[in-house]
């Protein structure tokens, strides 16, 4: 029965094209309009390390001003508390056995030079960190893998790079081995990365979250000798000091701080360990403010950053609205359209056919015409979200998944469904006898 309705739909829609084209055009807008919205919000919203990320907890702690506490500002929501800690502070943290993983990190800017024959030096984002990074946040390997422990404690010179740079300075080979140098050093390369760019820089929330992983990575243990500073956020209410030793120890918070704990027992655990490391600072007569301390999920984090922002949950269902609009006033000319056909569904019915086939019958069209729409909208919303990807991440980063593909089938069956209910209804319920005038 469904093979003989789609047979006689598509029948029906190809005897006036026009009228067609109209109504799956006017779809595939609605279509476009409420995938591209409803997908952008799904790309900041989901998980961006799924089965992972509820063990990822980030680490902060309020050693601000005893007399005015951390700002916020509309722009940058949030608890009144510095969203990075001091370098002293994550040194001191990076020696608790409690996490099965952890790592400090910030991103420095130095100058890469390349073999004078392949390219120029260039100033490159590198990424100081621990070994444990790469696998807390799931980064992908081509070739090698992160540096050992070793290195992180003996300060070594070896660097993880990604496939760009891999293909900048190598010519896309297996690289592990080879060296390359940095300022006024020479790293050995121990890892080459995969392609990989996730939507949200999810290690860093601080500043331009969405921009790309750094593409140079570094034992974060370098920072003292090479004297590496920030080129991020950093915040302090007080002098760091003239010379560079005086800037680690100082109250300045730069360094993002990551911890991996297993269990919720062993979350608690290790919230009082934080807190015990600042009671003890407080007897030195650091940490002047009341105690407040953050170990916090990472999808709780996103949420506390403002990595969903109202104005984008509310375009996305105002674009849901817009699918509605325009199924509605699509009402019409389908009404138009059945009715035109009301001697010909009379004959049917005097042969023998119920008001359900007839029904059925219309309400086929309907879905037929929706998923036409549905998937011209798809490929109208591929182009508008690659806009808008260039529009805010400067690449092409927001894409459809299998989730979003499916929402979008969806409501497109949904737009036909709701467009054509009621013609389906009225073209049903035409008394025959009047049509053919017995």
């Amino acid at each position: 029965m469904l093979r003989y309705n789609v047979r006689i739909a598509i029948k029906s829609l190809r005897r006036n094209p026009v009228l067609t084209a109209v109504i799956i055009g006017g779809i595939a807008l609605g279509i476009c309009a409420s995938t591209t919205f409803t997908t952008v919000r799904h790309m900041f919203a989901r998980d961006p390390l799924p089965g992972k990320s509820a063990n990822l907890f980030y680490v902060r702690m309020d050693n601000w001003d005893p007399h005015t506490p951390y700002p916020t500002t509309p722009n940058a929501p949030g608890l009144p508390i510095p969203p990075q800690i001091s370098y002293r502070d994550a040194m001191a943290l990076m020696r608790s056995n409690i996490p099965l993983r952890q790592t400090a990190g910030f991103t420095g800017a130095m100058t890469v030079y390349p073999d004078p024959r392949v390219a120029r030096p260039s100033t490159e984002a590198i990424r100081l960190c621990f070994s444990d990074f790469f696998t807390m946040f799931k980064v992908p390997f081509a070739y090698g893998g992160p540096w050992d422990k070793r290195a992180d404690a003996k300060a070594e010179q070896v660097v993880v790079i990604d496939d760009a740079t891999n293909q900048k300075l190598f010519g896309g080979i297996n690289s592990v081995g080879k060296r390359v140098r940095i300022e006024d050093r020479e790293f050995t390369v121990v890892g080459v990365l995969q392609p990989w760019r996730p939507f949200i820089r999810m290690y860093d929330l601080n500043g331009l979250f969405v921009a790309p992983p750094e593409p140079v990575y570094m034992p974060f243990s370098l920072t003292p000798s090479m004297q590496i500073r920030t080129s991020g956020n950093s915040d302090g209410w007080k002098s760091a000091g003239n010379t560079f030793a005086d800037f680690l120890n100082s109250d300045t918070d730069w360094v993002q701080f990551w911890v991996e704990l297993r269990s919720p027992a062993e979350a608690e655990q290790y919230r009082r360990f934080v807190d015990d490391y600042v009671l003890e600072e407080k007897k030195h007569g650091r940490f002047p403010r009341p105690m407040m301390n953050r170990v916090t999920t990472m999808q709780d984090l996103m949420v506390e950053s403002g990595v969903i922002v109202p104005q984008v949950t509310a375009m996305a269902a105002i674009s849901v609205l817009f699918l509605a609009i325009c199924a509605l006033n699509l009402t019409g000319l389908l009404l138009a359209k059945f009715l035109a056909r009301a001697p010909e569904v009379s004959v049917r019915r005097a042969l023998g056919a119920t008001r359900v086939d007839v029904f059925l019958q219309h309400i086929t069209e309907c879905e037929l015409v929706g998923l036409a729409g549905g998937v011209l909208g798809m490929l109208l919303s591929i182009g508008a979200m690659r806009l808008i990807g260039k529009l805010i991440t400067a690449t092409s980063v927001i894409a459809l998944d299998s989730e979003m593909i499916l929402a979008a089938l969806f409501l497109s069956l949904g737009a036909g469904l709701l467009a054509g209910l009621y013609p389906a209804w009225r073209i049903c319920s035409v008394q025959p006898a009047v049509q053919l005038k017995i």
